[in-house]
């Protein structure tokens, strides 16, 4: 399966005609095949905002931290938060990646869960662990473990496996 990628016009370099509109497109086999000045903005620690349906039927956005293996995004959620019922019940997740330092850097990505791996699972859960500890690690520079469990709760993670569909860039750093 290939990622289509929607490269919008932006005015990093100037004006030009029909800027802020889609002025190519191309297909990927992975994220690690995007061009290198937003496939950074993937490997920096830079959160990113995931929109979902919530509760309510609106769109929930919330900061999270996240991670990537080819062209699956990795979205690793603690299973007591509501946002783990409202990812099952619409699997269709939106990330947006915004370049602290120029917000007319940005990458988003859409992506629909295909399969879902809970830190109890006997056979893959240390997986669940170990990308919690990786992107712990990412984003503090702190060594592992993640080391912001819940102490009142026995809390326990879920890891959502989501292939990417489509993909848009804009803007330069």
């Amino acid at each position: 399966m290939s990622i289509r990628v929607a490269k919008f016009l932006d005015v990093a370099d100037g004006l030009q005609p029909k800027q802020f509109s889609v002025g190519d497109h191309e297909e990927i086999e992975s994220l690690d095949g995007l061009d290198p000045i937003y496939r950074q903005l993937l490997d920096r620690s830079i959160p990113c905002i995931i929109g979902l349906l919530g509760g309510d039927g609106r769109v929930n956005m919330t900061p999270m931290w996240f991670d990537y293996e080819g062209a699956t995004v990795l979205v690793n959620v603690a299973t007591h938060r509501k946002k783990v019922d409202w990812i099952r019940k619409n699997p269709q997740l939106s990330l947006l990646i915004v370049n602290p330092d120029n917000a007319y850097h940005w990458l988003s990505i859409k992506c629909t869960v295909g399969r879902e791996i809970l830190e109890d699972d006997p056979d893959e859960g240390q997986r669940v662990t170990a990308q919690l500890d990786r992107i712990w690690t990412k984003y503090t520079q702190q060594a592992p473990p993640y080391g912001l469990r819940d102490p009142s709760i026995d809390e326990r993670r879920v890891l959502f496996e989501c292939p990417v569909e489509r993909v848009a860039t804009f803007g330069k750093p």
